[in-house]
């Protein structure tokens, strides 16, 4: 793929706040606040002294809730989690925003830009990104080399499923690391797969699922008794695309793959014809067809989901309402999970460290316990059922009796690991996440009736065009 500058992709993929900097910062990179330097030289441009002060950027408290609870250097956390105080005394500074409306990455290109001028104890240590947008960061001048820059070594790293370092990887240096590993399953409610084809049993529920057309098939037995198949318009789409045969932009050509055409075809079908609820992801209606009122035979998630979503919503009552994780509450106890028609993968965290960084020593022992350390990796597992980015742990786990009581005493571990093995990220590119936002939000109105295909493939482009200029051509299947 021809790349535009790497600076130049970060600025332009921001909203307003961006070019507001851009205008103060003036045309030239000589007048300009953002380093023009490689990342290696920032980083050998550190103190050598540690700074007291690790600043942390993220969107949501998960990541948090890792580190508070795994990083070994902790000593205390304040009342309000605003900061963390490492042993050596070292204040972890928490800044959260919100991903909604592209809030997250708006305020940290902001910060990012004035990196240079910032004051040591305000400059961003370590930021987090996630798959989708992961190359408009990680191809930039903004992030350290974890090797290079941050010392991490291939021992270290060995470990990790190599799809989780290939994603932040460009030109040969890796720009992050992550502690999970996010491959994709199908998951099912068991008594209304029980219900519709007879078994609730894992294997056997895979025969019926295990490519596409047999997937139509059941959803016109679960039609036939009263379910829906899919929830929504979006369920099913990460199977598809995540399974293209060329990335979405080569040069300045965007090219629809085939296999997207073929979730525009099938998820038209099931919203003719009633298998699907009509929602969208992390909607109310979506959020509802996976509680106990729900009628969905099943969900398209990856590890996160199971845990963080899936299990929530299948709960009547809540925790935060004094409900528990067990049996009796809802349809805890109902799921469980199969590989589902096609490999795929969603989502993911990855850490990056920030160039410009006082923290180098501490950003690294970061990386090394939280992400390559076998030990840790393998109880995260254990304590919160995610899945996690070492792969001789999650063999031991996935070998052991371990079970979820969740999914009805399944060890899901086994599948993920399976999974994981088969993600291929040969595909993924820095426009993925918006060409794939821009594309979905088009075919809704198709997949209603508001529109016919050919408006919405116009949508698709003139949406595409105003939010990448340099992309001047859009290639549909013949």
């Amino acid at each position: 793929m021809k790349k535009i500058s790497r600076r130049n992709f970060l600025l332009a993929s921001g909203a307003v706040t961006i070019g507001a900097a851009l205008a103060a910062c003036g045309s030239s990179s000589s007048t300009s606040t953002a380093s023009s330097a490689p990342a290696s030289s920032a980083a050998s441009a550190a103190p050598a002294a540690q700074g007291k002060v690790l600043n942390i950027w993220c969107w949501n408290d998960e990541f948090q809730s890792r580190f508070n609870d795994y990083y070994p250097e902790v000593s205390e956390i304040a009342a309000d989690k605003s900061t963390t105080t490492l042993k050596d005394g070292t204040v972890v500074k928490w800044t959260i925003n919100a991903n909604e409306n592209n809030n997250y990455q708006n305020k940290l290109d902001e910060a990012l830009l004035s990196q240079d001028s910032a004051a040591d104890d305000d400059k961003i240590d370590i930021f987090l990104i996630e798959a989708d947008y992961a190359l408009k960061y990680v191809d930039s001048d903004y992030v350290l080399d974890v090797k290079a820059d941050i010392g991490l070594t291939d021992d270290d790293l060995a470990g990790q499923y190599q799809y989780t370092k290939d994603i932040v990887s460009v030109d040969g240096s890796q720009r992050g690391t992550t502690w999970q590993a996010t491959p994709g399953l199908f998951a099912y409610r068991r008594s209304i797969a029980k219900d519709v084809l007879g078994t609730d049993d894992p294997a056997e529920v895979q025969t019926y699922l295990s490519d596409w057309d047999k997937f139509n098939d059941v959803a016109a037995q679960a039609a036939a008794k009263g379910y829906k198949m899919l929830s929504g318009f979006d369920d099913a789409y990460r199977t598809f695309s995540n399974n293209v045969a060329a990335p979405w932009v080569t040069g300045t050509t965007v090219t629809v793959d085939e296999n997207i055409m073929k979730w525009v075809d099938q998820t038209k079908e099931y919203t003719d014809k009633g298998y699907n609820n009509k929602s969208s992801l992390w909607d109310s209606q979506w959020a509802a067809d996976q509680g106990p009122t729900g009628k969905v035979f099943g969900f398209f998630y990856s590890t996160w989901g199971i845990n963080f979503t899936l299990l929530g919503n299948s709960l009547e009552t809540p925790v935060a309402e004094g409900g528990k994780e067990e049996v009796g509450n809802g349809i805890y106890g109902d799921y469980a999970v199969c590989e589902g028609p096609q490999p795929y993968y969603w989502g993911g965290t990855w850490i990056c460290g920030a160039a410009g960084s006082d923290n180098i020593e501490t950003i690294k022992d970061v990386m090394q316990k939280l992400t390559c350390d076998e030990a840790i990796m393998k109880q995260i597992t254990m304590d919160t059922q995610d899945y996690t980015n070492n792969e001789k742990a999650m063999n031991e786990i996935a070998n052991s009796d371990y079970s979820s009581a969740f999914l009805g005493g399944q060890n899901h571990i086994a599948l993920f690991a399976e999974a994981a093995t088969k993600i291929d990220m040969s595909n993924a590119g820095p426009y993925d996440q918006g060409l794939n936002e821009s594309f979905q939000n088009a075919f809704k109105d198709y997949f209603t009736g508001n529109v016919d295909e050919d408006t919405a493939k116009a949508n698709f482009e003139t949406a595409i065009k105003e939010k990448y200029p340099e992309l001047t051509d859009v290639v549909w299947p013949a």
